[in-house]
């Protein structure tokens, strides 16, 4: 009898949101789907940031990749490191040896944060980018309120109680926000030698605003809210120092100023996964300055029909005035079409459409009541901007479960003004005040 005939198939590198809904995307098709991320877990890296400060706990943002694609029978999650992809071969390597044969490929690796060239700068102002970021900052940051209860001078607590946030983009924002709200109200009265809302957030940003690519009304509103929530903003400033205990920024007219600080955290700057310059390598394909790979109208590399780049990692162009950003529904999009189109070639329909993003829109949150939304041109601010933020992130949670507990407990922070989850897991790797 004749051998069954081998189904396609199409190896996915990368469980964020673009990986993810590609391999949702082909639950129907007639291929085999193999999942490969170097964690077993989805993330939800937007309210990453109310994990670093306490909000939330890792379990609410995030799901197990097996829980959540454990119906989809076409489906397998392999945990592993791509170190090397060989597109003429057709062929992926594990960093533990494996290899992996595919007939589609879609690379969805993500991107980290860019220090401009100052890579020694991330063990002192560390980025948010993973479940790992958000549990370290939180450990900093309650770490030197507790450090500035035990300070031997007013010099020293003073440099406990100054947050230094680098970069005025989303994250930033809403970091700078978040931080200010746990000092000045949910660890009021918790300190007995010094009172946390005397606590000093600055917020650094490069630009004349803050929230750049937002309209200039709403940039202006977000500079407002956050000064309201005592956020004081260098604007049009740069960073060229980051010490263990301060932070030298330099101004337009030429001015330097040195900010003690005993935290420093970085929301400035996107670099691509290093698979970007390894494709970039393997296929000639360009690459922009953050190493992103660029694709063609249909989301794949020039000369490699079978191989897709996808999300952060893509640098797309095409009918477009800039290329599209690093966002979430970004990748969502670019991973259901390259989901479809894989389909119709597996199934021998022609696919002639070419990638279209269809903006939603964007969002950012400052504080309680306060955040931006520009949707389908429609702009947005204050309490209606907020309530609709907190809609539109619940309903992006990929688990149910998870969008429940979220719910919860803002309804209890909201309530209480208390962030419950602020526990420091890292007591071994504390800093601890001089004495």
């Amino acid at each position: 009898m004749d051998e069954p005939k081998r189904r396609p198939r199409v190896v996915v590198i990368g469980g964020g949101f673009g990986g993810l809904h590609a391999v949702r995307s082909l639950r129907k098709a007639a291929v085999d789907v193999t999942l490969i991320d170097r964690r077993n877990h989805h993330l939800f890296q937007p309210l990453l940031y109310q994990v670093a400060t306490g909000a939330l706990s890792p379990a609410n943002i995030a799901a197990p990749l097996r829980g959540l694609l454990r119906k989809q029978a076409n489906a397998e999650v392999l945990l592993g490191e791509v170190v090397d992809i060989d597109p003429r071969a057709k062929q992926i390597s594990l960093r533990d040896g494996d290899l992996i044969d595919y007939d589609s490929l879609i690379v969805a690796a993500g991107s980290s944060h860019s220090y401009f060239g100052h890579d020694e700068w991330e063990p002192l102002a560390p980025g948010l980018k993973t479940i790992e970021n958000a549990t370290a900052i939180r450990g900093r940051v309650l770490t030197a309120f507790e450090n500035a209860e035990r300070a031997k001078s007013e010099d020293e607590r003073r440099r406990w109680l100054t947050f230094v946030i680098v970069g005025g983009g989303p994250t930033g924002v809403e970091m700078a926000g978040a931080v200010s709200e746990l000092a000045h109200a949910t660890l009021r009265g918790n300190f007995r030698r010094f009172d946390p809302a005397t606590a000093r957030v600055v917020l650094v940003e490069g630009h004349d605003r803050v929230l750049p690519p937002f309209a200039a009304k709403l940039s202006e509103y977000a500079g407002k809210a956050l000064e309201k929530l005592q956020v004081e903003l260098i604007l049009g400033a740069h960073v060229s120092q980051v010490a263990a205990d301060h932070v030298q920024v330099n101004h337009p007219d030429g001015t330097e100023q040195i900010i003690p600080a005993g935290t420093v955290l970085w929301a400035a700057g996107v670099q691509a996964s290093p698979l970007g310059k390894l494709l970039a390598e393997k296929t000639g394909a360009a690459t922009d300055r953050s190493g992103r790979i660029a694709v063609g109208p249909h989301l794949t590399v020039d000369g490699f029909d079978d191989l897709y780049v996808i999300g952060d990692l893509a640098l797309f162009t095409h009918g477009v005035e800039q290329p599209l950003p690093a966002l979430a529904p970004v990748a969502m999009q670019q991973g259901e079409f390259a989901a479809r189109r894989i389909q119709s070639q597996t199934e021998g329909r022609a696919f002639d459409k070419t990638f279209a993003y269809d903006d939603r829109g964007t969002m950012a949150t400052i504080g309680r009541f306060k955040a931006v939304a520009d949707i389908k041109g429609m702009k947005f601010r204050g309490p209606f901007a907020w309530l609709v933020w907190l809609l539109v992130h619940l309903m992006l949670i990929v688990q149910f479960e998870n969008r429940l507990l979220i719910l919860l407990q803002w309804a209890w922070n909201y309530c209480t003004r208390n962030r419950s989850a602020r526990l420091i897991t890292d007591y071994e790797h504390r800093v601890e005040p001089k004495s």
